[in-house]
Parts: structure tokens; sequence; C-alpha cells
């Protein structure tokens, strides 16, 4: 029997200290009717994010001439994984902060057909080492999502997310510097069913992470308001499309 495909994508720039790790805990034989490759979209790394990713056993590399932002990234992630045939994807940042072990938890509504969209939620979950300005932060653009979206979410800013197929065909991100706010408000305004699994959550040891506050809050409030502003087409989603033939 073809097994079907599941691809594990990671935006990456300049993580060549932690990408290796983060690869080489991706689970490859979680699920008997699935095969698992690693993708990785090198957003213009300056260092070895590249050479280290292909050494640690990634199967595909994408890479940008020059540093396009994480939104970007995570478009070409979508694209790429229906280009190489995924019948799921799962996003999972490559700063080694999200836990691959957990990829079947994170994935398991998914290929049990009863959501369409995941997250790795870590306020569900645990936490370890995030500032308070941070958790603030979190708490603040996750619960702009909640009022917009009017249902109750607990992590919409977590790096660690699975898709249907359909959900990665059909996903929009307006914008290139970050992903996580509108991605979700697409998908959920769409009509796909969102379901948060609980993950432990360590904050990075190395390298740095790209959000700077002032940034990251000029930038991503003017994307929230053109996504609301977007009309979209509500999808009548079957809860059937993504189970597989042993129910799991």
């Amino acid at each position: 029997m073809t097994k079907k495909k599941i691809i594990v994508f990671m935006p990456a720039h300049n993580e060549e200290e932690n990408i290796s790790g983060v690869i080489a805990r991706v689970p490859r034989a979680f699920h008997p009717q699935f095969e698992v490759e690693v993708l990785v979209i090198d957003d213009g790394s300056k260092d070895r994010t590249v050479v280290v990713a292909k050494a640690a056993g990634a199967n595909h590399i994408v890479s940008f001439p020059h540093n396009k932002g994480l939104g970007a990234a995570v478009r070409e992630g979508l694209k790429q994984c229906c280009l190489l045939g995924a019948d799921i994807g799962i996003m999972i940042d490559a700063d080694n902060e999200y836990p691959p072990e957990q990829i079947p938890d994170v994935l398991a509504p998914i290929i049990a057909g009863s959501a369409d969209y995941t997250f790795g939620s870590r306020f569900k979950g645990q936490i370890q080492g995030m500032k308070l300005h941070r958790r603030l932060g979190n708490y603040t653009f996750t619960l702009l999502q909640a009022i917009l979206l009017r249902r109750w979410i607990y992590d919409g800013q977590s790096g660690m997310r699975g898709f249907s197929r359909d959900a990665m065909e059909n996903a929009v991100i307006v914008h290139d510097y970050n992903y996580a706010q509108v991605l979700t408000l697409n998908l959920v305004r769409q009509g796909y069913r969102l379901e948060e699994i609980p993950i432990t959550y360590q904050v990075r040891t190395k390298g740095q992470s790209f959000i700077k506050f002032r940034q990251y809050v000029t930038s991503v409030l003017p994307a929230i308001y053109k996504e609301m502003r977007r009309p979209v087409s509500k999808r009548n989603v079957n809860p059937q499309t993504n189970r597989d033939d042993a129910g799991v």
C-alpha cells in the first residue's frame, strides 16, 4: 500500500546552532500509513544553516536569495508542501523552542479527521523560561484574535502548527513579516476547524529571535486590519475529508 505523506517544514533564518537538533528529533515513523519528510525554508541565512540542515537529514531545502520575512517563509513552506505531494503539513520553528517529539500529538486530530488546522499550544501545556513581557504580548495578541473570531484561543502565536492538505492549499498570509495572527484569522474565517494541543515549550538558549516589539506591533496590527477587511469564502469542510482508513 502506498503511504501518504507528512511534511515537516521549518522556516529558518541564521539557525545553524539550533536546526540540526530540531531535525534530528523529528519522529519519522510514528504512523504506519504515513511517511515523513523534512523541508527547510531558508530565509536568506548568512550563516551555515543550509549546510547544517543538509547534514542533519533535511529531505528538501528551498533558499531565498535574501531575507524576506517569516510570513513569506511560511507561505513558501505551505506552497512547497503541496508541490511535494504532502497530505498533511506541520510547521515547526527551527530555533529548538518547540518539541518535535510532540508532532504526532499535534497532528493526531488532523489524521483522525476531526480538525483541519492545529496548534501546539504552549499556554495549555508547560512553558519554561518565557519572560513576563513576552508572555503579556502573547496574551494580548491572542485575546485580540479571540475577540475578532468570537471564539476562545489559548496560543495565537504558536510556532508549531499542523495543516490538512485543503487548509494548506487555501491558506492566505497577507504580509511577509509574520504569519501567526493573520493565518489563523484567515483559516478560521474560511471555516476550517481549529484544535489546540498542549505542548511543552522551552525558550531558546542559542541564537537570537527576530522579534523587536515596536516593529512587531507596527507590522502585525495593520496586517490584522487588512485580513479582517478581506472577504473570504466560507468553505464546506467535510468532517471525513482527512480521516485515514484506519480511523485513527
